[in-house]
């Protein structure tokens, strides 16, 4: 049976050993121990028992606009809809918290679409987003990626 969880620091560990192979493939972007540990409250993490199957955090941009990011599933356990629990999880915090849209940048767009989700162009998307986050990526200038929204 999945649950679903905030994580702890001591999660660390086993969040970069399962976003590992994404990383290395460029499909999602490195983010240092520190990294992780400074927003930590940010992650919504899937567990099997005491085993992490995937995760996602909900990174805030601005008063309106937070962007879901690193999200990732273990081969293992993908289409049993632990990724949709893990958005609908980290949108209905976003809406708690009094955001009005979420981004999503994502080789995934189907997945996307079917939570919700549309695409909008990436020239849209808060320069500083770009800069600070984009820039890092090994793929940066030429940008695959599909950039979407989801009103809340």
């Amino acid at each position: 049976m999945i649950t679903y969880k905030k994580p702890t620091l001591l999660d660390i560990p086993a969040m970069q050993q399962l976003v590992a192979p994404e990383i290395e493939s460029g499909v999602i972007l490195p983010r240092s121990d520190d990294e992780i540990a400074t927003n930590i409250r940010s992650y919504f993490l899937a567990m099997d028992g005491e085993k992490l199957v995937g995760f996602v955090a909900l990174h805030i941009h601005s008063p309106s606009l937070a962007e879901l990011r690193s999200m990732i599933i273990d081969t293992q356990y993908r289409g049993i809809n632990i990724g949709s629990t893990l958005v609908d999880n980290a949108c209905e915090e976003g809406r708690r918290l009094g955001l009005k849209e979420v981004l999503a940048l994502t080789y995934q767009q189907r997945f996307f679409e079917r939570l919700g989700f549309i695409e909008i162009p990436k020239e849209t998307i808060p320069e500083h987003k770009i800069w600070a986050d984009c820039i890092k990526c090994k793929h940066f200038p030429v940008c695959n990626e599909v950039s979407l929204i989801k009103t809340l």
